[in-house]
């Protein structure tokens, strides 16, 4: 499983972005996707997930500010970030981790910076 990650960059506090990752084929009937975060000195952090079954979980500090999707036809997940502050500022990183097997496959990450 290849993961490519983009959509990155650098927004004002209040702005939005849209990440996608693609994936390299047609994983998302057996893999929980997930949008993964790593600030500067911090742990990488869960941020949002999505099942098979398209059930999704948020961590509480992006819950209604942002939302995972995906395109099953394009292989390819989104994150879409609303209302981001400075706090969102990380490298994204987006995962692939099989149900049976729960091997875990990594993109390569993107930079969000949020600053005035």
């Amino acid at each position: 499983v290849q993961l490519q990650a983009s959509g990155g960059g650098l927004v004002q506090p209040g702005g939005s972005l849209r990440l996608s990752c693609a994936a390299s084929g047609s994983i998302f009937k057996r893999n929980v996707m997930s949008w993964y975060r790593q600030a500067p000195g911090k742990q990488r952090e869960l941020v949002a997930a999505i099942t098979p079954s398209g059930f999704t979980n948020y961590a509480d500090s992006v819950k209604g500010r942002f939302t995972i999707s995906r395109d099953n036809a394009k292989n390819t997940i989104y994150l879409q970030m609303n209302s981001l502050q400075p706090e969102d500022t990380a490298v994204y990183y987006c995962n692939a981790r099989h149900v049976v097997t729960d091997f875990r496959a990594w993109g390569q990450g993107t930079q969000v910076t949020v600053s005035s």
